[in-house]
């Protein structure tokens, strides 16, 4: 009986991930050894949660390639209703998290391959690789496989989500040294080993990047008032009589 309680406890647990979006439809799920790990439990309990979730067909096993995240048809938060707001909410708690976390683990090695991507984030051509590099590095410093795993499918909708990379796109692309001072200042946290600092600074960077989503989304929704209203002005304008 202590055994079937566990190992429906890793199937909500699973489920949970899948249902919050950290583990979207199409993404892989660890391997059954790092799952194991994470959950401090036998391989055998986790072929069976997984097999549990295959009959509830939330996952399907692809043998020799791994196991993977369904659609649901009647999903009621899918990866596609997301907002780029909901998103950057979700990262600022977790990565902000992970950030503390990572001041109080992190190797001198990962402070040195972060300095690298930091760096890398004043050129142009890569800065968008180096951005992304850099939160990896401060994932896996925590050397938590959980955490690792939420902030990577977090990624993964920032990559994947057209509606997301369209709103991202619009506001990475301006006030490139704003994003370098704020990254700076992460850095600077965790290398110091201040997990508040780092926190704060990290919650500071998402919190900007909120506000600059909602600007840019206003000015949006303005340019479309200014169109249709230009559009109504043209249709009952009388101007034209009086020539």
């Amino acid at each position: 009986m202590k055994s079937r309680r566990l190992f429906w406890s890793i199937v909500e647990k699973l489920e949970d991930l899948i249902d919050q979006g950290i583990c979207p439809a199409g993404s892989r799920l660890p391997a059954e050894r790092e799952l194991a790990q994470t959950y401090n439990v036998s391989r055998p309990t986790i072929r069976e949660a997984i097999i549990a979730l295959e009959v509830r067909e939330r996952v399907e096993v692809k043998t020799g390639s791994g196991v993977y995240v369904l659609a649901q048809k009647n999903a009621q938060h899918s990866a596609k209703t997301i907002s780029a707001f909901e998103l950057t909410q979700a990262r600022a708690l977790i990565e902000g998290e992970a950030a503390a976390l990572a001041a109080s683990t992190i190797s001198d090695d990962e402070v040195s391959a972060l300095k690298k991507a930091l760096s890398d984030m004043a050129s142009p051509d890569i800065a968008d690789e180096a951005d992304q590099r850099f939160h990896h590095i401060i994932s896996q410093a925590t050397h938590n496989h959980a955490v690792q795993l939420s902030v990577e499918n977090l990624w993964e909708l920032r990559r994947s989500t057209p509606e997301i990379v369209a709103a991202y796109n619009d506001v990475c692309s301006q006030g490139i040294e704003q994003r370098i001072k704020e990254h700076t200042e992460i850095f600077n946290a965790i290398a110091n080993k201040d997990t508040a600092a780092a926190r704060k600074a990290m919650h500071s960077h998402f919190n900007r990047l909120i506000n600059a989503l909602f600007d840019a989304s206003e000015a949006r929704e303005l340019e479309e008032i200014k169109r249709k209203t230009d559009k109504t002005r043209g249709l009952y304008s009388i101007s034209h009589l009086s020539k």
